[in-house]
């Protein structure tokens, strides 16, 4: 087969129906991202895909799948189908029983998306390898990634997210992962589980979608692990514990932090190991322990992929660091350290001790900009006030708060760090700029929702990244 998918295997894969003859190369669900050759799904969210056909086709898309035709548009470049949704489920699934590809996927509170994109760094030498680029690991996202997935694929890393019960199971089931992983269990959507139990429960249903024989990769050091452990079991998987007890399969020995590394002693299936990444933090340094133990179990060589996991760096919005000019000369330089695509609060701590072993330049200080964690329910002013004892903050001078529960935070912290609360990003974003100083090291983390981004933005926008600049492929 030329492409990804010919009109015929699409149809065949969706019973689907086809006027006319095609090959598409790709799939898209954006009519503005796509690229000669796709095929465009037809997706209903907050507006019709249908609308979109005609511009979709305009810009060079081959097909569209289809739930009706909409007026003026060829039908020969149409698969019709009954629901689109339901279509590309049906070629998610036809696109993992045509490969032989050994199939990963991955959940967890945190570090699920880094633990993704180092697998792909660490696989990729080995053979041809699958995963999607960004966080794809929704009801909608994870079909897409399979459907995307070339028939000629050797490993697949597939990442599932969830933000209510019942999620993850009918995903890892389309997946049919060969390796499933479970990074950890924090708190995290506790609105929509009431306590941590329930995300473990939630988190375990990985484990259900387990192909034949396969293998499942779980987080032994936090209180919610035997849930883990009973659901592999019951499952029949088999099971591989990762963490810092002498008893696990894959062994945290030791974890160096320095400015802009990590480099970690490990002992993986019975084998010690000594290998780095590009990134300071203990968090890349079990989530590197985690993707290592996870490509020897798909059959990748460890030593080679603990070479190319060396080159790993965070990508935009997970801990990228970036030197800025915020002065019209050189007199205002400072690094700045984006982490705000998310936050909870085992997510911010490891964010924290990242900005810890951070060293400013010259008499620069470590200032944290941090932004509410929402999804918490009604523990979260009491998680927010905590984060004031973390050891961390022995070694950071300013703490910035954004939103209504990190009131909570601001309240609790010790007046020496106590820097200035804004009720907006918007607000914190025209406020931060006047109070930094040359070689200021600033952390910005928040949850989606509060939009700690547009602070972010606001640093670029005033600044311009140089060529130390360290940015992924995120």
């Amino acid at each position: 087969m030329s492409g990804l998918w010919t009109a015929g295997d699409a149809a065949a894969a969706t019973a689907g129906r086809i006027s006319g003859d095609w090959i598409a190369r790709g799939l898209s669900i954006d009519s503005r991202s796509v690229v000669p050759g796709d095929m465009f799904i037809a997706l209903s969210a907050v507006r019709d895909g249908h609308d979109f056909v005609a511009d979709a086709l305009a810009r060079g898309a081959v097909a569209a799948m289809v739930s009706r035709v909409p007026d003026g548009v060829d039908r020969a470049r149409l698969l019709v189908v009954d629901d689109v949704m339901a279509g590309l489920r049906a070629l998610a699934v036809a696109a993992r029983a045509r490969t032989a590809a050994k199939v990963i996927a991955v959940t967890g509170s945190v570090g699920k998306t880094t633990v993704k994109d180092m697998l792909r760094a660490a696989l990729a030498p080995q053979g041809r390898t699958h995963a999607a680029q960004a966080s794809f690991n929704n009801h909608w996202g994870v079909p897409l990634t399979l459907a995307r997935m070339p028939a000629d694929t050797e490993f697949a890393v597939i990442e599932i997210g969830m933000n209510a019960p019942g999620e993850i199971a009918p995903l890892s089931r389309l997946s049919r992962p060969d390796v499933a992983i479970v990074t950890t269990v924090a708190p995290a959507h506790l609105e929509a589980f009431g306590v941590i139990k329930g995300i473990a429960h939630e988190k375990a249903a990985i484990f259900e979608g387990l192909a034949p024989g396969g293998i499942a990769l779980a987080y032994a050091d936090i209180d919610t692990a035997p849930i883990l452990f009973d659901k592999a079991r019951a499952m029949g998987a088999r099971l591989v514990r990762f963490g810092g007890a002498d008893s696990v399969e894959a062994r945290m020995i030791s974890a160096r932090l320095a400015d802009r590394t990590t480099v970690i002693e490990a002992r993986i299936l019975g084998t010690e190991r000594a290998f780095g990444v590009g990134a300071s933090g203990r968090h890349y340094a079990m989530n590197a322990l985690i993707a290592l133990t996870a490509a020897e179990l798909a059959g990748a060589d460890a030593a080679q992929a603990a070479i190319a996991l060396s080159g790993w760096t965070p990508v935009q919005g997970r801990g990228t660091r970036e030197v800025l000019r915020l002065g019209p000369g050189a007199d205002l330089m400072i690094e700045m350290i984006d982490d705000a695509f998310n936050a909870n609060p085992a997510s911010i701590a490891a964010a924290l001790e990242m900005l810890a072993a951070a060293e400013p330049a010259g008499r620069g200080r470590r200032i944290a900009v941090l932004g509410d964690m929402l999804e918490l329910g009604p523990t979260g002013p009491a998680l927010h006030a905590a984060l004031a004892d973390h050891p961390a903050m022995a070694r950071i001078a300013l703490v910035h708060t954004v939103g209504p529960l990190m009131a909570h935070l601001d309240a609790a912290l010790p007046a020496a760090i106590r820097g200035s609360h804004a009720d907006s990003a918007d607000a914190m974003a025209t406020a931060l700029p006047h109070t930094l100083e040359p070689g200021d090291i600033v952390l910005l983390k928040g949850s989606k929702g509060i939009k700690v981004s547009r602070v972010v933005d606001a640093l670029r926008k005033l600044g311009q990244a140089t060529a130390d600049q360290r940015e992924g492929p995120h």
